[in-house]
C-alpha cells in the first residue's frame, strides 16, 4: 500500500503515520520505505514512550516527523513531543514542520501559544491539555449540557 504509492509518486514525500498506535506499526512502515514525513498522532499512540521510541526510529532512519494537530487539544499536546524531538533527538529544524489547527484553544487552562508562524515553548508545568471545568461541563460526553 504505503510503500507503492511512495515508491510510484517518488521524489514527492509521503506524509502519514496519524493512523499508526504503536511503534511496532511505525516500524514496519519505515523499514519498508513508505514514509517520508513521519506524522505521529500524539492521542492515538500508546503513549509518551511510544512516541520517544518513535522518534528515535525515525531519527535512525533519517525521515523527519511533523506531528498531526488537527483535532481538539492536540496543538497543545504535540507541541512537547516537537520541542523534544528538536532539543534531544534531531538538534534540527531543518524539515520540521508541526501541524496547527486554529480553533478550540479556549477550551483549555493554558493554550498553546502562536507567535509570527512559530510555536513558543509553553511556560506552565504539564502537559498543556488541562480543559477548563466550564468546558467538560459542557462538552463531556454522554453527560454535559450539549449532549442533553
Amino acid at each position: 500500500g504505503h510503500a507503492a504509492i511512495a515508491k510510484a509518486i517518488a521524489p514527492i514525500q509521503v506524509a502519514t503515520g496519524e493512523h499508526c498506535q504503536n511503534r511496532v506499526l511505525f516500524k514496519q512502515f519505515l523499514q519498508a520505505g513508505a514514509i517520508g514525513v513521519l506524522q505521529i498522532d500524539s492521542c492515538r499512540i500508546g503513549g509518551v514512550n511510544e512516541i520517544l521510541s518513535v522518534l528515535l526510529m525515525a531519527a535512525k532512519f533519517g525521515i523527519p516527523v511533523c506531528p498531526h494537530a488537527g483535532g481538539v487539544g492536540l496543538c497543545e499536546y504535540v507541541q512537547h513531543l516537537a520541542l523534544f524531538d528538536f532539543i534531544a533527538v534531531s538538534g534540527s529544524l531543518e524539515d520540521r514542520l508541526c501541524e496547527y489547527a486554529d480553533h478550540l484553544h479556549e477550551h483549555f487552562l493554558n493554550p498553546l501559544v502562536m507567535q509570527h508562524g512559530h510555536y513558543m515553548p509553553p511556560t506552565a508545568p504539564g502537559y498543556s491539555i488541562t480543559m477548563k471545568p466550564e468546558s467538560l461541563a459542557e462538552f463531556a460526553f454522554p453527560n454535559g449540557a450539549a449532549w442533553r
